[in-house]
């Protein structure tokens, strides 16, 4: 599995491109993120590293945690920890730092977060149901409807869409593309949005999944020997 890091959303901004499209990105501060603990085969089953993001004070962990900050080498405790797996012929030591300087421009990356909470939401909102009549006369414009029937099923199947708690879920954007990295100040610039709030934790990591045209790739439009293109013709 591809090696990935810790960081914090920063926020949206927006920028243009050499052509002059309108490019919104959003700024994450990822690292350093220092190697608290490393997992092999031969004493665990599985390869992992453990790294750390985000300091906290010495007063506000427990001595177990503490004991764990003194043994891998963090002088200052960490405040969200992960475990990332590794392939085996990747080498990582305890106490080693991971930074932003992993990914490079035009790398598809994956980002996991925790979407924003909206507490208790209807099913409209929630759901994006379309509601009752508008008219002259009704009395359930944003009320739910029928949720099963009398005879059969005689019941409310499993998962069917009502009111309830929205948002504060984890959610994972793939192929998000870097639009710039900056390795003195541990910045990364992806395109487009990521969920959660500003200073909210993130984990990111290289994309595999890559996203395939079906039918090869698409063929770029011939041009006449004037430089103009002509318009494609309707089937």
């Amino acid at each position: 599995m591809s090696i990935g890091i810790l960081g914090k959303k920063i926020g949206m901004t927006q920028i243009f491109d050499k052509d002059g499209t309108f490019v919104p990105i959003t700024l994450i501060e990822a690292g350093p993120c220092p190697v608290l603990q490393v997992k092999t085969n031969e004493k665990d089953g599985y390869t992992a590293i453990q790294i750390g993001f985000g300091d906290m004070k010495k007063d506000h962990t427990t001595k177990p945690m503490a004991g764990h900050f003194k043994k891998s080498k963090c002088e200052v405790p960490k405040r969200f920890i992960k475990e990332i797996r590794t392939e085996e012929n990747q080498k990582y030591e305890v106490g080693q730092v991971l930074a932003a300087d992993i990914f490079a421009v035009g790398d598809l990356v994956n980002a996991i977060g925790t979407s924003l909470g909206r507490g208790f939401q209807g099913g409209v909102k929630r759901w994006g149901w379309r509601g009752g009549p508008e008219s002259h006369g009704s009395m359930h414009h944003r009320q739910v409807g029928s949720l099963s029937a009398s005879s059969y099923p005689s019941r409310i199947f499993k998962g069917t869409h009502m009111p309830g708690h929205m948002g504060h879920q984890r959610c994972t954007i793939q192929n998000l593309e870097v639009i710039d990295v900056d390795k003195e100040k541990n910045l990364i610039a992806l395109k487009g949005s990521i969920p959660g709030h500003k200073n909210g934790f993130l984990i990111l990591h290289k994309s595999k999944r890559v996203k395939k045209v079906s039918g090869g790739a698409a063929e770029a439009p011939k041009a006449d020997k004037k430089g103009q293109v002509a318009p494609k013709k309707k089937k």
